[in-house]
């Protein structure tokens, strides 16, 4: 070999060496910021945990948290915290302030598991996961027996020690420490066996397909919970639930989507959450990367309670069908709606009605003008759709005039509000039932109810977008987007009955200002939330939550 080869192959070997090192501890150094970012426990909780939540033990988060809402909500939020809480600690005999905080770390999580498909006792299981970050102070306390009533039994399972409490009637609580890092408390003692199993073999939920990158794109540093969904596991309890509730029938429709995750933040004024859902790896259904919403806000008038706005009403349609096939949970099956919408018009509404609605639409509550408040309607539902083929748009109306007329004796009549005609539709009373038109060349509306054409034409100069109240709560960041919603609360509560969706709704409602939300769609198979919770506060809590001792973060 010659000589300048000779002195070249050790160069390119400690060439080779020193890049696969530097490539190696590269991929370290991104997995470490990776698993940091991650949720505490996210190593131990089983790939099949229906919902767990990670929320800070900083005392000052609970603190900040305590300032908002009404005495009910903070009294409620007090009471279920302390129940979670003393639900695991009391059975070993243990306070919290004492025995957890001078060695818990920064945060700790809660997994909750679904009953097996065969099991007699259906209720969800909970493990909960405490991170040690003072291991001398946890062992002390973890060996010192806290009360003589609690009679524990202590055995092996794989070479990890559990410890367990005597059956009381209620449940049997079991507990170890892994690897001298984690606490972890079940009230089902195969929990913990499965939650040793999970950190032993690494098939974890850091494992669940697309869950480490999902939670990288909405993690924050100083957050105050992070909550992720098993979508699958949740349609699947659900569709056990003899009797469903509006919440998993939402789940349903998501079906194909893997999880869903959210980041919560506290800010002087509410809640921020940074959510994200994202679809199965072998998912048929992907998102059509399409955001092209923001305009329907402009056209609203300043005093509007409600609107949710989306990019594509007639996709939204057809991904609301794909998604409700072999369904049972769909509150509304589409064919139900096609029948129904049939039997009432004559039309079809695929044919008649979607395939012009093709672009951005908005749903929107106005309220009536003060001085007509007494008339026959308080508020008005406005309709708004923007459509690529105007002409379709006048024969779809034209056909559905003809059915109010024929069938359920309405009168048509046209209008001129300024430059602009309108049709009223009036009922056979002689009450104005509602009003279409078309704020331009291809923005058509119907506001149904109270009248408010007259504040839609012409484009009001003061509209929602510029308020104060739309600014400070619907999330800007996610720019472009494929949707907005925004709630102002107190007034849609005072004139408009919402329907129930949660149990203590209307208390919720009273701690709540209002609400907005915007949507983008990432990729094919990914989806970002941003929403925003403003909450009424109670200053007189700002001083006194200092002094306050209840929380999961105190005693």
């Amino acid at each position: 070999m010659p000589e300048k080869s000779k002195k070249f192959l050790p160069t390119l070997v400690v060439a080779s060496c020193l890049i696969g090192v530097g490539a190696v501890s590269y991929w370290v150094l991104t997995q470490q910021n990776r698993l940091a970012e991650m949720p505490v426990g996210t190593n131990v909780v089983p790939q099949d945990a229906l919902l767990t939540i990670s929320v800070s033990t900083d005392e000052n988060h609970w603190q900040q948290l305590r300032q908002f809402g009404t005495v009910q909500t903070r009294a409620e939020l007090e009471k279920n915290v302390t129940q979670l809480r003393d639900r695991f600690l009391t059975a070993y005999g243990y306070n919290y302030q004492q025995d957890v905080k001078p060695w818990i770390g920064k945060e700790a999580t809660i997994a909750f598991l679904p009953p097996e498909l065969n099991a007699t006792n259906q209720n969800q299981a909970v493990l909960m996961i405490l991170p040690i970050a003072d291991q001398t102070a946890a062992r002390q306390i973890w060996e010192t027996p806290r009360s003589q009533q609690t009679k524990l039994i202590s055995r092996n399972y794989k070479g990890t020690q559990i410890q367990e409490t005597q059956s009381t009637g209620n449940a049997n609580y079991s507990a170890a420490v892994l690897d001298q890092r984690f606490v972890v408390v079940s009230d089902n003692p195969q929990i913990t066996e499965k939650a040793i199993d999970t950190y032993q073999s690494g098939l974890s939920l850091a494992q669940i397909p697309g869950y480490t990158a999902a939670i990288s794109k909405i993690t924050q540093q100083n957050r105050f919970a992070q909550v992720y969904i098993n979508i699958p596991v949740a349609v699947r309890v659900a569709s056990t639930n003899p009797t469903p509730t509006a919440i998993p029938q939402g789940l349903a429709r998501l079906q194909e989507n893997q999880g869903l995750a959210s980041t919560i933040t506290i800010e002087p004024e509410g809640l921020r959450l940074r959510s994200i859902s994202w679809l199965k790896p072998n998912s048929q259904r992907v998102h059509r990367v399409e955001n092209s919403a923001g305009q329907m806000q402009r056209r609203l008038p300043a005093e509007t309670l409600m609107m949710l706005s989306g990019g594509n009403f007639q996709q939204l349609w057809q991904d609301y069908t794909l998604t409700s096939q072999s369904n049972p949970l769909t509150p509304f099956p589409p064919e139900n709606l096609r029948a129904g919408f049939k039997s009432l018009t004559g039309l079809d509404l695929d044919r008649d009605l979607l395939s012009w609605m093709n672009r951005e639409f908005s749903i929107a509550v106005v309220p009536a003008p003060t001085q007509e408040a007494q008339q026959d309607f308080a508020l008005s539902l406005v309709l708004m759709i923007e459509t690529s083929d105007r002409a379709a748009a006048n024969k779809s109306f034209q056909q559905l005039e003809q059915v109010l007329q024929s069938r359920y004796q309405f009168k048509t009549q046209e209008t001129q509000l300024g430059n602009n005609t309108v049709t009223n539709w009036i009922a056979p009373f002689g009450t104005l039932t509602a009003t279409r038109g078309w704020l331009d060349n291809n923005v058509a509306f119907i506001a149904l109810g109270a009248p408010v054409a007259d504040r839609l034409l012409p484009q009001p100069a003061t509209n929602l977008s510029n308020t104060a109240e739309f600014q400070n709560t619907v999330p800007s960041e996610l720019n472009p987007n494929n949707g907005q919603f925004f709630l102002n609360v107190n007034p849609t509560v005072k004139a408009l009955p919402l329907p129930q969706f949660l149990p203590g709704q209307s208390t919720l409602l009273k701690a709540t200002r209002a609400i907005g939300g915007t949507a983008a769609v990432s990729d094919e198979r990914t989806i970002r939330y941003d929403i925003f919770v403003s909450l009424e506060k109670d200053e007189s809590q700002i001083e006194g939550s200092k002094e306050s001792n209840s929380s999961i973060a105190t005693n």
